[in-house]
């Protein structure tokens, strides 16, 4: 995954559930906790999320990531950018079956 994959994706999976753990996330990504953690501390740096502290239930603390306004604007922009490339990915591949196709259909 490059980086900007990675970033859509975690802001997208933060966006959707901020109380993920970097266990779960790292889950659902199919990405290492290292990772995670690297990409993590990586947003956070650049302003894009901020952690949270709320209580969760009678004495526990828990966390939260937050996207911050400039990285929702980040967000939207990477999500742009990430649409058009799936875009490009899918005019090559749907070439290349046409072809494939033309091929099977020639023998």
């Amino acid at each position: 995954m490059t980086d900007p994959e990675i970033h859509y994706r975690v802001l997208n999976q933060l966006e959707t559930d901020p109380h993920m753990t970097q266990r779960q996330l790292a889950d659902a990504l199919g990405i290492s906790l290292g990772k995670t953690n690297y990409v993590l501390k990586a947003l956070i740096d650049v302003g894009w999320l901020k952690l949270g502290n709320f209580r969760r239930s009678n004495s526990k603390m828990g966390y939260a990531y937050l996207l911050t306004p400039v990285g929702v604007v980040e967000k939207a922009l990477i999500t742009k950018r990430f649409l058009q490339r799936k875009r490009v990915e899918y005019e090559r591949l749907a070439l290349e079956i046409e072809r494939l196709e033309l091929e099977v259909g020639e023998q």
